[in-house]
């Protein structure tokens, strides 16, 4: 199955599903909610596991290098690896956002693929300009 056949079928399947939060209201408040669950699972993997920690500091970068090589100097903080009981979990939260996301899509009329589409093109117009 292709790419945009999967989204397009999980798209067409929360709507089938969903039929108790579909006010966007609940929405809204469901995908908030989803928001910090996933949050909370990867704090967890720090404060209970610990099989990851963070370590966080300034981000040093020469002056002198490119904006497209600054992306070798850049770190994600996190030291470690998941452990396969909090790489499910976290992956069960974020499952439930994408759930969430796409009832908020389907709630307010927008096809997932056709945003993947945009949000694509818009990331390669600015390339490494975008700074997110």
């Amino acid at each position: 199955m292709k790419d945009d056949e999967v989204v397009g079928n999980f798209q067409e399947l929360v709507s089938e599903v969903l039929i108790r939060h579909s006010s966007i209201l609940d929405c809204l408040s469901k995908y908030q909610e989803s928001t910090a669950r996933v949050n909370r699972s990867v704090i967890k993997t720090v404060t209970d596991c610990g099989c990851i920690s963070i370590n966080a500091n300034k981000k040093e970068y020469p002056n002198t290098e490119s904006l497209k090589d600054c992306s070798k100097h850049m770190d994600s903080h996190i030291k470690g690896e998941l452990c396969e009981n909090c790489r499910e979990v976290i992956a069960e939260e974020i499952g439930k956002h994408l759930f969430y996301l796409t009832a908020l899509c389907n709630t307010l009329d927008y096809d997932l693929k056709d945003l993947f589409g945009l949000e694509q093109k818009r990331i390669n117009t600015l390339g490494h300009f975008l700074l997110s």
